[in-house]
Parts: structure tokens; sequence; C-alpha cells
């Protein structure tokens, strides 16, 4: 295409939205349809019987010769959307709540929200929707597809929404706030999960137990203790735990690094933690005490162990011969009969 057809075809366009804006009253909603009686959307003639296109010499003494006349030289579905576009016209209305738009087709998937109706399927699982949209952003989970790209660093999303909650983390912006205080966060389901706190919902319940929680994530880290899985693993030693945050701790054992210092003797530890254990050795207390009998200690795992001389548990074995002890110094202890190793 030619840069002065360009031109004329854009002219023709602006000339046509001239016209339906000249001709066409507020009740232009009315008149999408070529077969529609539009008669009465057009203004009257201000003499005699005649009917003007006013952007040509074309004259009519019928209003339906003119309409045939606007429609067949001017007129498109495509510059009728737009026109409703500008003026912002929206005449197709949801009779089941307050929602409208411009165009059928758009009315009708929004329908399916009432009906619950999911025509668009995946052909790779089981996932339908009843919009075509988003069934095409769904595919780009299977495809790997992540045409949205973050201009600060190299992250990458399916939608623009995700992206945009990403750009969240540089701009930091956290539009959602609470009421209660004064925490705010960069999504809606992040401000709902906060309210918790507040509300003190614990939605999520163990199956085995009676334990409940606020948090997913908190369910997940507590069916391990049913479980026995340690997916966080030292790359040290042979230490496992639940919880990336026990490790985190746990590896600072290895670094020289024990900025947490006691003020009454020298002991000092890398993690707050390992202090808090640490002074009840000055204090005295312990505040884990059994139920069966009146022992009490200064730690939870030392508890825990002393439980097992009650169960009878030995859970540490010797893997030479048939020793078992209730505690995992004890086997150490042992094992250096068998290696010879001087204690």
């Amino acid at each position: 295409m030619t840069r002065e057809s360009s031109k004329k075809g854009h002219i023709k366009t602006d000339l046509i939205l001239n016209v339906m804006d000249t001709f066409f009253c507020n009740r232009f909603d009315d008149c999408l349809e070529i077969n529609t009686d539009v008669s009465a959307c057009i203004k009257e003639p201000s003499k005699m019987e005649l009917y003007y296109c006013y952007n040509c010499d074309f004259n009519t003494n019928k209003k339906t010769i003119l309409i045939r006349h606007l429609v067949n030289k001017n007129l498109t579905k495509s510059v009728l959307k737009r026109h409703m576009c500008k003026t912002g016209q929206k005449p197709f209305k949801c009779n089941i709540c307050d929602y409208c738009t411009t165009t059928m087709s758009v009315l009708k998937t929004h329908l399916q929200q009432h009906t619950g109706e999911k025509l668009f399927k995946c052909n790779i699982c089981n996932y339908s929707s009843g919009q075509f949209k988003n069934l095409n952003i769904h595919m780009r989970q299977h495809t790997g597809e992540k045409r949205y790209k973050c201009s600060i660093c190299d992250y990458c999303s399916t939608t623009t929404s995700v992206l945009k909650i990403h750009m969240r983390k540089h701009t930091g912006e956290k539009p959602f706030k609470c009421n209660v205080c004064d925490y705010c966060s960069t999504t809606k389901p992040t401000l709902k999960m906060h309210m918790r706190k507040h509300t003190g919902e614990k939605p999520f319940k163990c199956k085995i137990c009676d334990y409940c929680c606020t948090y997913m994530s908190n369910l997940k880290t507590h069916l391990r203790k049913h479980t026995g899985e340690k997916p966080f693993k030292c790359n040290v030693c042979d230490y496992c735990t639940i919880t990336k945050s026990d490790l985190k701790m746990h590896v600072r054992r290895h670094t020289s690094e024990k900025r947490f210092k006691c003020d009454i003797c020298d002991y000092g530890s890398s993690t707050k933690y390992d202090l808090k254990t640490h002074m009840r050795k000055h204090t005295g207390e312990k505040p884990f005490k059994c139920n069966i009998c009146d022992y009490s200690s200064i730690t939870k795992s030392v508890l825990k162990a002393h439980m097992r001389n009650h169960a009878g548990e030995k859970p540490f074995k010797c893997n030479t011969c048939d020793y078992c002890s209730t505690y995992k110094f004890n086997l150490k202890s042992h094992m250096r009969r068998h290696t010879g190793e001087k204690s």
C-alpha cells in the first residue's frame, strides 16, 4: 500500500466516523445489524421531505434508501465497533449482572461465567476454560513459552499480569494494604493470607493429627514430621532437616562465624537460637518437662531422647553387631570398640 492510498484510507475512516456522529443519535447501539430498523436514529431533514448525506451530494425522500447508502458506501462492522469503542457505547448487557460490552461475542463469553460452561479444553491435560484467551495462556505452561520479559532482570513470564506483579519487586510498589496493621503486599492473595493472622482463621488441617495452620506451606512442612521426609541436606556433614531455615542455621555451625556471644562466659554461637539454649545453663531454666516423671530439660531434642527411655525405643543400631541404644552419643562410644579409636 502506497503512502497516498494509506492517507486516503485514513481520511475515509474519519469521514465514516463523522457520518455516524452526524446521522446517529444516542440510540446508535440499536443499529448494529444492517437488517435492524434504524429509522428512528436518523435526524429528520430540516426542510421538506428530503434526506441528505452530509459527505456527498446524495439525497433521497426515503429514510431506508439513505440508510442503505450510508451502509453500502461507508460502514463496516469493524468501523461500527471502533465507533462504539470511541464513544464508550456498550449496547450488549448481561441479564444476570451489570456487565455490558461492545459485541455480542464478548457477551456470550461472559455469560459462560454464570453458567459454568467451559467450552475451551486443553488437549494435553484436563484444564478447561470459558474463555479462549485463558486456554491460550494455559497452553504456554505446556510449551514453556514465556514471551513477556522484565526490562531490568532476566525474569520472564507467560502473562503480562504476572510480569506486572514481578515489576513491583523492582519498584517497591505494594498497593494492597491491611486495614488492621501497617502491613502491605505486592499481591492481593498475599494480603488475604496475612489477614488470617488477625482473624485467627486456620483453613489448612492435617489429616493425621489435629494440627491446623494459616498457610499451606506450613502444612506441607508439618506433614514431613509424619512422613519422615527431610529434603534439606547439609553438604558438609550428614545432617538433614524438614525446613530450609533449619538447614541455614545448621550450616553456620560449620563456618567460623560466631556472631552471637554470651555475656557471662566466652561461649559464641552462629545462631541466636543456640545462644538462647546456652543461656539456660546459666539461668538453670529447663522449660521442657516429661509428662511421665519429674525430668526436665533445656532443649526439646534432649527431652525427646529421654522419652525413649519410657517407651523402650532404641533407634540407634550398630551395623557391625546387634548393639542398639537410646542415644546417638552412646552408639558413637560403642563404635570405637570396633574401630579401636580412643576417646
